[in-house]
């Protein structure tokens, strides 16, 4: 009876059909082990190099570009600080996003440094400029409207440098393109992603709120944003940019009444609960308000400076404002934090 119904010829069957499942599980997880370690080697480094971006109308920038490469990293200095990265490696990968990176004032191309280096080894171009007029070692530009009105202009022209003279701009997609800002580089990124300032309004923060920190800095630099403006700018918009990471967003009562209308792109939000130099009441909370899209936002219980890399001996020396935390907070461990959202935040926002 069981003969006649063929269960041995079943059995076989299956066995045939286990040994079969098993050499095609054995060469899936080969496959899928092999393009694991191709993309690891791929992405394991980040490449490194500085350049210079002429300006015809200001002038020459410093640029520093982080990307994913291949080769033995080393130790290389950039700025104040260390980071280990493939000096003038080798690109590897096409279509790559690219993510701009705007310091806030008396910064450099080297003020986030470790975020940069976050978006490389996920496979992101990442480049950050130090702008004229506004940098640690030229603050002639700061306090005043010039400072406002230059440096989207300047984050523009490393854009289109970056995409048309770039010796290795043929890795890049043009479709991909976000934006970092912190502090006035905030200010810097909301420009460029479509907010059109007021200028007059700075005037009247500091007529009702004298004291803010704001009003005091113009006054320590002698700026010029306090007095009657003459012309309304023209303001840089870059269409380019499709989705902004804004941290602690400097001067933001500056966006009046639908002044962000024409913000329609992602953005994530950012701000520290004791930032002593961009309060939240005129600044984030009027990003908040003003953003047509409501934003990604998260709150750090830190300082103004939470978002800046951490200090090495040297720097806490050199520079103790921008390095002192208080005692409860790590900045070292938020940054690793930070940097995970920021990275996440663009591979969704920029997904090809």
């Amino acid at each position: 009876m069981l003969a006649a119904v063929g269960l041995p010829k079943p059995c076989v069957y299956v066995s045939l059909s286990i040994d079969s499942v098993k050499r095609q599980l054995m060469r899936t997880l080969f496959s899928v082990s092999l393009l694991a370690l191709l993309f690891s080697s791929a992405f394991g480094s980040v490449g490194f190099h500085q350049l210079s971006v002429l300006d015809p109308p200001g002038k020459t920038r410093s640029v520093a570009v982080w990307y994913p490469s291949v080769g033995e990293p080393a130790s290389v200095a950039v700025g104040p600080f260390q980071q280990t990265v493939v000096g003038d490696g080798p690109i590897v990968g096409t279509r790559l996003p690219l993510v701009l990176i705007s310091h806030g004032t008396q910064g450099s191309a080297a003020s986030h440094y470790d975020t940069a280096l976050a978006l490389a080894e996920q496979g992101f171009v990442a480049v950050a400029l130090t702008h004229t007029g506004d940098n640690y070692m030229d603050q002639s530009y700061a306090g005043n409207r010039k400072n406002l009105i230059e440096r989207p202009r300047q984050a523009s022209v490393v854009l289109s440098y970056m995409f048309t003279v770039w010796e290795k701009r043929d890795h890049l997609d043009p479709t991909r393109i976000g934006m970092f800002g912190f502090s006035l580089g905030g200010f810097t990124t909301l420009v460029e992603a479509g907010g059109v300032p007021d200028l007059r309004r700075m005037q009247e923060l500091c007529t009702t709120r004298p004291t803010a920190p704001e009003c005091l800095f113009i006054q320590q630099r002698n700026g010029d944003q306090l007095s009657p403006a003459v012309l309304a700018p023209a303001w840089t918009h870059d269409s380019r940019v499709k989705a902004a990471v804004v941290a602690a967003p400097a001067v933001s009562y500056l966006f009046g009444p639908g002044s962000l209308m024409g913000v329609r792109i992602p953005i994530q939000l950012w701000r520290a609960s004791n930032d002593d130099q961009v309060p939240d009441e005129w600044n984030t909370a009027v990003i908040r308000k003003e953003l047509p899209v409501p934003p990604e936002e998260h709150v750090v219980a830190g300082g103004h400076y939470a978002f800046l890399p951490p200090c090495g001996d040297a720097l806490a020396k050199q520079a103790p404002q921008i390095c002192a935390d208080a005692p409860n907070f790590n900045r070292a461990a938020f940054h690793r934090e930070f940097n995970r959202e920021v990275v996440a935040f663009f591979r969704k926002a920029l997904a090809q």
